[in-house]
């Protein structure tokens, strides 16, 4: 009975370590996909006019909600679902920004998706 007993505790105790890190990696992996930025920073980095800044403001909070949204997804439709929202945000932040400022952003994107380790 001791055994027994012994047994089903080790069961249970491996059992919650794993659903533990399960629930730790999702958490990490939400957190990858939050794309929040101070915008004061991201307008004086970029050299924004105050109706771009109201622009980029608007875009890049879309494209949070899309990020998010891929979050949440499956992973098997997360990679086409990331790179739909990449290039809705780019699409948008062209017409908005000049050559220089784009350039300037398209760096900044690419250099926030590699450290957060979404670039493949």
């Amino acid at each position: 009975m001791k055994r027994l007993f012994l047994t089903v505790v080790a069961v249970l105790s491996m059992t919650m370590t794993f659903a533990e890190d399960e629930n730790l990696n999702m958490v990490n992996n939400v957190d990858a996909y939050k794309m929040e930025v101070n915008y004061q920073r991201l307008g004086d980095a970029l050299n924004l006019s105050s109706d771009q800044q109201e622009a980029v403001q608007d875009i890049h909070q879309a494209f949070c909600a899309d990020m998010m949204s891929v979050a949440a997804a499956n992973k098997e439709s997360r990679k086409a679902m990331m790179m739909n929202a990449i290039a809705k945000d780019l699409r948008y932040m062209r017409i908005v920004l000049d050559s220089k400022q784009y350039k300037k952003y398209l760096l900044l994107l690419n250099i926030t998706l590699n450290n957060r380790g979404l670039n493949d």
